[in-house]
């Protein structure tokens, strides 16, 4: 059987048919393994998502529709997605850690007829109640259970045209700078993230050891790479490190796809170097500032190659850094993929060149439809280039060096302009984590009467530290340029952040207002 299968080469294809021929080669291999052993075979597999598809077509809902779903992963949701797509029908994974009435307002804004949760989801939703049919996926008294909902087994839906425009799954942003916006990602933007797992090896060998949630973009860029390939993929329902590395030891994990704080977590696990992880080839990166220092001390301590993404849910340009390749270039994202076109312009729109600080924007084969409902947010987050064609505003502020490598400063957001200078909070928190005592750290602005605005850090100690708040600005204030020095350290158990690991700037910069 060759290692990447024939419908890959294609330059389109539809995920629902492709299930459907790694079925018919390989039925009995495992698709979806769960954690807890729970397993599916491609046949079966293929048979549960016909079954979905079929009860979607049988309760009206159209090609192009949405249906949302909120709930911790499983082998339920993951056949609801792929049987979804069969029938033509859009994918609205919510985070449940979304506040009741965020989640109310996305299955809102999504016109979903039918909203698929689990028992978690469906306690924490009560003081918000959705309007639309509630289906448990988990077998709970949520809801409808799904085996009642599902069509009856042998059950086939009726064939669907599917194009490459038609929205494929409509991804929530996280709403940590205002409410979330549904980015529209269509059958062709994801399959090019299909088509690129031939240069990863996502094949009928691989074993992809997963525990991000499936309702994370972080995930679906691993998922469905592997299940075109005809791999096998492995959910965990929630990470924690020592579960992660017995299943990665037990199943002969050959890729991961985990976020930085995770990477963290792992290295700081006593037993790591305990554990036969000598079967990994490839390790992902993405959604959130990777430390350099951590990137190494993955390459040194993890067998196989460390690969970091940078880039957008919404697409546009993606950066790639082999980091196993580059072992000069950890503080870097890399270089922009093939086919991928990045620049970097500044505050009136004009590009800047290498060595130039400057807001990063893309543009590529892979860009979403737009944000569901919002044409104005849609036209915001575009730059048209002077040749005239359309590239995706990141917010965030990078510099190109001489051989094309792209280095991060921060969110344009979050950069500091105190007394009339640029201030990089980047910059202020690589100083900061230099002291001995301090795990990681977070700076914000805040409002000053005397600059306009002047830098807040926020810090989390490593574990039996006893340094106080004091000590650690006077040891970064003394190594900073006199605009950059601290105004106020504060001490946390912990930096908050969201379900992909970004930490939650807003939210320290509010509490410190509010404190204040």
């Amino acid at each position: 059987m060759p290692t990447i299968p024939s419908m890959i080469a294609a330059d389109y294809g539809v995920m629902g048919d492709i299930l459907r021929e790694r079925a018919a080669e390989a039925p009995d291999r495992p698709a979806v393994i769960m954690e807890t052993g729970e397993t599916v075979t491609y046949a079966q597999f293929d048979a549960l998502a016909d079954r979905v598809a079929a009860a979607l077509q049988r309760d009206g809902v159209a090609p192009g529709e949405a249906v949302a779903v909120c709930a911790l992963s499983s082998i339920p949701y993951a056949a609801l997605f792929l049987g979804g797509l069969r029938a033509g029908v859009a994918v609205a994974p919510l985070a449940p850690s979304s506040t009741p009435e965020a989640i109310a307002g996305m299955v809102a804004d999504s016109g979903s007829k039918l909203f698929f949760v689990d028992a978690g989801v469906a306690q924490a939703q009560k003081p918000a109640p959705v309007d639309a049919r509630v289906v448990a996926l988990d077998g709970s008294d949520a809801g409808e259970t799904f085996e009642a909902w599902l069509a009856p087994e042998g059950a086939s839906p009726a064939p669907v045209e599917i194009a490459p425009e038609h929205p494929f799954n409509i991804i929530y942003s996280s709403g940590t700078t205002g409410a979330p916006k549904g980015i529209v990602q269509s059958h062709g933007m994801r399959w090019k993230h299909v088509f690129r797992g031939d240069a990863v090896g996502y094949g009928p060998d691989a074993i992809a050891l997963l525990s991000t949630p499936l309702y994370s973009n972080t995930t679906l860029v691993c998922f469905f790479p592997t299940l075109a390939g005809g791999g096998t993929v492995v959910l965990m329902r929630k990470f924690d490190a020592g579960g992660f590395l017995e299943l990665a030891e037990k199943h002969r994990m050959t890729h991961a796809m985990l976020v930085p704080v995770q990477y963290r977590r792992l290295m700081a696990h006593p037993d790591f170097d305990a554990f036969d992880l000598s079967s990994t080839r490839l390790k992902f990166c993405t959604s959130a500032p990777f430390a350099p220092e951590l990137k190494a001390q993955v390459l040194k301590r993890w067998p196989g190659g460390l690969v970091e993404y940078f880039g957008m849910t919404e697409g546009g340009g993606t950066c790639i850094l082999m980091a196993h390749e580059h072992p000069d270039k950890l503080h870097t994202v890399g270089q922009p993929a093939p086919g991928h076109d990045i620049r970097l312009i500044d505050e009136d729109g004009v590009e800047v060149g290498p060595g130039v600080v400057g807001e990063i924007v893309g543009r590529s084969a892979g860009m979403m439809n737009g944000y569901h409902g919002q044409p104005g947010k849609t036209a915001e987050a575009a730059w048209t280039s002077p040749e005239g064609l359309a590239f995706i505003r990141t917010g965030d502020v990078g510099r190109f060096d001489a051989e094309g490598f792209l280095t991060l400063m921060d969110r344009k957001k979050d950069m500091i302009i105190s007394g009339g200078f640029n201030i990089y909070p980047s910059d202020l928190e690589a100083v900061i984590a230099a002291h001995p005592d301090v795990l990681e750290a977070a700076v914000v602005g805040v409002p000053s009467e005397a600059w306009g605005e002047t830098p807040v850090a926020f810090v989390a100690l490593r574990p039996g530290a006893a340094v106080d708040a004091e000590t650690v600005r006077a040891f970064a204030n003394q190594r900073l340029g006199k605009t950059q020095r601290l105004a106020d350290l504060v001490l946390l158990d912990a930096l908050p952040r969201s379900h992909i690991g970004k930490v939650l700037k807003r939210e320290l910069r509010d509490g410190w207002s509010a404190k204040g």
